[in-house]
């Protein structure tokens, strides 16, 4: 079994009572990943995303937001 060391990096709360859990997630040998848990009552999604992933998905979200009136 792979070992893995998780440290929190940020929570946020969504509209509509929803969260956002992000944690980076250190695996054996040094791989790091960004872990995205979304959370929506009972439910949750769990996504890990590389860097290249992780900076694609950010750049996306503020082109986004930078898009929206009052953004």
């Amino acid at each position: 079994m792979t070992e893995e060391t998780v440290t929190g990096i940020a929570e946020l709360e969504l509209p509509f009572g929803r969260r956002a859990i992000l944690k980076n997630v250190a695996f054996e040998g040094g791989l790091n990943m960004l872990r995205l848990t979304l959370r929506e009552g009972r439910r949750f999604t769990m996504i890990d995303l590389d860097a290249a992933s992780a900076r694609a998905f950010g750049q996306h979200l503020v082109h986004w937001a930078d898009g929206q009136e009052g953004g």
